[in-house]
């Protein structure tokens, strides 16, 4: 049914339109347990109309020109500027992201559809001569990417804005309609994108945002009308999902366990200072946080001194303040997890250099040391503020350390010889390595996306239209 909600109140949106089921969720502040809004679930026979009206949708969508697709995604990433402070805030309320990274995130989502409005553009091909071979004289092939049709997006808590901006705007820029399910923590910012997509003119048949439980979820993804799933989560849930629908074009961009290499002729103040933002900024729920530190010997002891000395001038607190540099974790279960890993790595021999406890969801800046190579707090995804350093004398055996893991997203290299530069190049099982700065870097343009578990396909806006859409060929004879 069609509702106007109470202030504090939010409906979802299905096929352009605000609706209710009379089922609500909670969405608290994660710093305070206050009450940030009750938020309308789908439910089966929504996920279904949203599905048929996306379907119906693309007819339209994949026909609209390339000038209008870029208009709407222009007014979207100005609507965002214009509103800024209060996507921030709201991140900061829902998600407990400190408001200065919250700030940052809401620029970030402006900077992704505005990327989107310049590759809406470039969705061409190419005109391939085929007379390489006797018989094929005067044959060419047109090749040419097609909109493949409804897309599913399934996002997390921890980027609620511009992680569904990821989503989204390359659907746009490339005809496809879209759902989003957005994460139960955080649902807000996605509602608040999604108006703002429809007011930029976007065909309201085309865009449904439903916060819903799993199982109505698990429905979208099986239906054959959704022919894209592109999913951001946990490695469990992501193959999963992939493994229900093995004939769908399905991208996965999941968990990490992101390593930094420091080696003895870098910048060891820049790598001190970019690895305690890296580390700990959000609270370390990153799947590009930084999680392992190898330190050369040479400049270990140095490194630490600085690193340690930073670690403990962060503020943890209100993500409402200012001030604050390390926020709550996202609830008070995920924060007993990363403590509990931590007293594990403990009672195994490891040595804590700082922090190590726990407030309610407040986790302290915690780094640790002679860890072993086995415990979740080194090979798992700790998705929390600990970082596990360690030192080395082999460079080769340092990059053995940093694939000792069943992960492969991102990892960083502080080197400024050429040679160890294309050497990490050549043997890390990661999808990016990042010279002299921390794996924690993305430019929402690039190629962005793991191997092993850490995922399948890649987003960066480019890279998730060319996902979303199908080549084609038309093949000239001009004999």
């Amino acid at each position: 049914m069609s509702v106007k909600p109470a202030e504090q109140q939010k409906a979802f949106i299905l096929a352009g339109e605000h609706r209710c089921s009379g089922a609500f969720a909670e969405v608290r502040n994660p710093f305070d347990q206050t009450l940030v809004a009750q938020v309308c679930q789908a439910q089966s026979e929504d996920a279904s109309s949203a599905v048929a009206a996306a379907a119906g949708a693309f007819a339209h969508t994949r026909r609209l020109a390339a000038y209008e697709r870029e208009r709407i995604l222009r007014r979207v990433s100005g609507e965002i500027a214009a509103r800024r402070d209060e996507f921030a805030r709201l991140i900061a309320r829902e998600a407990g992201k400190p408001i200065r990274d919250a700030r940052v995130e809401a620029d970030r989502a402006v900077n992704t559809f505005a990327v989107a409005a310049e590759e809406s553009k470039r969705v061409g091909g190419e005109l391939l001569p085929l007379d390489w071979t006797p018989g094929s004289e005067n044959r060419s092939a047109l090749v040419r990417r097609f909109p493949v049709g409804p897309v599913l997006g399934i996002t997390p808590f921890n980027f609620p804005l511009n992680l569904v901006a990821h989503k989204l705007a390359p659907a746009v820029a490339s005809g496809n309609p879209i759902i989003i399910k957005p994460a139960p923590q955080a649902p807000l910012s996605a509602l608040l994108l999604g108006k703002a997509v429809l007011a930029a003119g976007w065909p309201g048949e085309a865009l449904s945002v439903l916060p819903c439980a799993n199982e109505v979820a698990g429905q979208m993804v099986r239906d054959e009308r959704i022919k894209k799933l592109t999913f951001t989560g946990s490695a469990e849930v992501g193959w999963r999902l992939k493994g229900e629908v093995p004939r769908k074009k399905v991208t996965l961009e999941l968990g990490g366990n992101a390593a930094v290499v420091v080696h003895d002729d870098a910048d060891v103040e820049a790598a001190v200072r970019r690895c305690v933002q890296g580390g700990f900024g959000y609270a370390g729920q990153s799947c590009i946080s930084v999680q392992r530190v190898y330190l050369h010997e040479g400049i270990a002891e140095k490194f630490l001194t600085g690193f340690v000395e930073g670690v403990r001038n962060l503020q943890v607190g209100d993500p409402l303040d200012e001030r604050t540099d390390v926020g709550p974790m996202i609830d008070r279960e995920a924060a007993e997890r990363a403590e509990a890993w931590v007293a594990e790595a403990v009672r195994a021999g490891a040595k804590v250099l700082a922090g190590g406890g726990r407030d309610g969801s407040l986790m302290q800046p915690t780094v640790l040391t002679d860890v072993a190579a086995g415990l979740k707090v080194a090979c798992e995804e700790v998705f929390a503020p600990v970082v596990v350093v360690e030192s080395y004398t082999d460079f080769d055996a340092a990059l053995r350390r940093v694939n000792d893991t069943r992960y492969g997203l991102q990892a960083g290299v502080w080197t400024n010889d050429y040679r160890r530069i294309f050497k990490a190049y050549e043997e890390l099982e990661v999808g990016g390595v990042v010279i002299n700065d921390i794996p924690t870097y993305r430019a929402e343009h690039m190629p962005y996306g793991g191997v092993k578990d850490s995922g399948a396909g890649r987003e960066g806006v480019r890279s998730a239209i060319e996902e979303m859409t199908e080549v084609r060929l038309l093949i000239l004879n001009m004999n």
